[in-house]
């Protein structure tokens, strides 16, 4: 009687203790199972940026429309960075789609002399294409006008860059966005007036802020040239923040501003625009923020 107890008593302890570490200590479903069949991944982080999108549409005034490439005063959207078919310009639409895809699936609703105050419109535009990347070159018409004093205020073109960009979030909020920087005015202006033809076409008015009595070299005119130049610098700053706080957009760091245009990669019609070489810079320039892996 007294062995049976004691039996019973250890059985006791034995099974308390099974109860007290539970069924996972014997390869049940606790959490210390180290069975294959209870391992489970963590699902991967979706990238912020997609380095390889598969709509484009482009907002913008006449550079993306290819403005003067082709024929003198006209659009050439064949030629456009953007969204062009032409081979030689190789556009950041074909690059990232080929060729048929930048057929179908690409859409350029830029319009020459079209200011920043008109982007919100295009940016409607395109959000009814549901494109994955939306481009924005848009600024130089803010610099380009009949006088310093009317140029867009920098609070202005700010406000309006952003009332774009909220369009575009509202009702696309992953579609990820380009910008690229206002061009070098003054520099446009320094090798354009090498050619006399051009300096005769500026008269008719293209970009008169800036280019507008081109052989002027006295302080007066170069005081406005500097204030214009100021004015484009300001406009670049004013893209750079409000890109920075979108974490699906991409600003070109500059390098549009920054790229030394030449007689070469600009069109003989006009000297101002780019040429269809200038328009494949362009190209190159985009491509190569749109697939960086890092902004």
């Amino acid at each position: 009687m007294r062995r049976r107890g004691q039996t019973r008593a250890v059985l006791a302890v034995v099974t308390a203790a099974v109860l007290a570490t539970g069924c996972g200590a014997f390869g049940g479903d606790g959490a210390r199972d180290s069975g294959t069949g209870a391992t489970r991944s963590a699902p991967k982080p979706v990238p912020v940026w997609n380095r390889s999108p598969d709509s484009i549409a482009a907002v913008g005034d006449s550079i993306t429309r290819g403005f003067d490439a082709c024929t003198v005063f006209s659009d050439c959207p064949e030629v456009s960075w953007a969204t062009g078919s032409d081979a030689g310009v190789d556009s950041l639409a074909v690059r990232l789609l080929g060729v048929t895809g930048a057929a179908e699936r690409s859409w350029n609703y830029a319009v020459t002399g079209a200011r920043m105050a008109d982007l919100p419109g295009q940016m409607e535009q395109a959000v009814a294409r549901r494109p994955e990347l939306v481009t924005v070159m848009a600024g130089a018409n803010d610099a380009c006008r009949a006088s310093v004093s009317s140029m867009t205020s920098v609070a202005g073109f700010r406000a309006d860059f952003e009332k774009a960009l909220s369009a575009l979030r509202t009702a696309l909020p992953k579609t990820q966005v380009y910008v690229a920087s206002v061009p070098n005015l003054k520099r446009l202006w320094s090798k354009g007036r090498m050619d006399p033809l051009g300096k005769q076409v500026w008269k008719l008015g293209i970009c008169p802020s800036m280019l507008g009595d081109a052989d002027d070299l006295t302080d007066t005119a170069a005081l406005r040239r500097e204030k214009v130049q100021r004015r484009v610098e300001e406009y670049n700053a004013v893209l750079r923040e409000v890109c920075a706080k979108d974490r699906r957009c991409r600003f070109d760091g500059n390098a549009v501003f920054d790229y030394r245009f030449d007689t070469g990669q600009l069109s003989h019609w006009d000297w101002f625009h780019p040429s269809r070489t200038g328009q494949a810079r362009l190209a190159e320039i985009a491509y190569r923020t749109v697939t960086a892996r890092r902004p």
